[in-house]
């Protein structure tokens, strides 16, 4: 059996592109090869690079053009949570007036841009940390919002540089959500995950929990809480994937029983009770609160 020649498209192009290179429809037909939308290509081998994509929509993309919203966050390296992860198409904002549309590979935002709002990424234009928080704003749910504003403050810039960007745009879409979520931002959330339950427990009314809290016992240093009330002797932990490790699982066992000897109540959750079982999750914080 005859072995399939490599493609001679290795990165993004276009037709009219291909046809440069001295190539023809019959290449563009190559099974190796992602047709993104009525004239961008892509080799699947690249197909889920947010970087190579955004290179392939810009070929066809008007010159000013930016990355923004989710393809801005992934460029960031932020985690957004409760999102389609089969949604892969690119987020473009245009400045101004323009006949661009949205395609199949490519979500069009008419948003107007200020000049510091604009920095290069991978080589690409993309909208700034702070910018990205804010049009992030507009489209996502609250409790997704705050995992977002945690991993901004705490990696990229300041929460008085996200006020800017909400005195720039102080009404519209997002800018009530936004208002709502800045203040709870805290640089010292370990996972996108402890932010919704974060965001849980604060619709709930519930007191605000510390983060990070250190805990000892008269041997000494137990391990570190995702939240804690101390004067309730209350610990919450969000348990990721990670926690699935057999070493993992076990170093928790006995970190669980140390605290509970030190006399702290010590609840666990996972993303199916956070996401599937909100309620009952709440409802185990109060009863151990009070």
């Amino acid at each position: 059996m005859r072995s399939r020649r490599p493609s001679r498209i290795t990165g993004p192009t276009t037709r009219a592109g291909a046809r440069a290179d001295g190539l023809t429809d019959r290449h563009l037909r190559d099974p190796a090869l992602e047709r993104l939308s009525r004239d961008t290509y892509l080799p699947r081998a690249l197909a889920d690079d947010v970087g190579a994509r955004l290179a392939a929509v810009l070929l066809t993309a008007p010159a000013t053009a930016v990355a923004s919203h989710l393809t801005a966050a992934a460029m960031w390296g932020l985690h957004v949570p409760l999102q389609d992860r089969d949604d892969h198409r690119i987020d473009l904002t245009v400045p101004g007036r323009t006949r661009a549309e949205s395609r199949r590979d490519r979500r069009i935002h008419r948003l107007p841009l200020d000049g510091d709002d604009v920095t290069t990424r991978w080589a690409q234009p993309v909208t700034s940390p702070a910018r990205t928080w804010r049009d992030l704003a507009g489209i996502l749910e609250p409790a997704a919002l705050l995992a977002v504003t945690d991993q901004v403050v705490a990696r990229h810039c300041p929460p008085s540089e996200l006020e800017r960007q909400l005195t720039r745009q102080p009404a519209g879409r997002g800018s009530a959500r936004a208002r709502v979520v800045l203040p709870l931002a805290d640089p010292r959330a370990e996972s996108p995950m402890e932010s919704v339950l974060r965001w849980l427990v604060h619709v709930a009314g519930l007191p605000r929990p510390k983060l990070q809290v250190d805990v000892r016992d008269s041997g000494g240093f137990i391990g570190r809480a995702d939240m804690a009330w101390p004067d309730r002797r209350l610990i919450v932990e969000f348990d990721g994937d990670l926690h699935r490790d057999r070493d993992v699982f076990v170093k928790d066992l006995r970190r669980q029983n140390r605290l509970v000897a030190a006399g702290w109540t010590v609840l666990r959750f996972t993303s199916a009770d956070v996401l599937g079982r909100p309620d009952d999750v709440i409802a185990a914080i109060k009863a151990a609160l009070r």
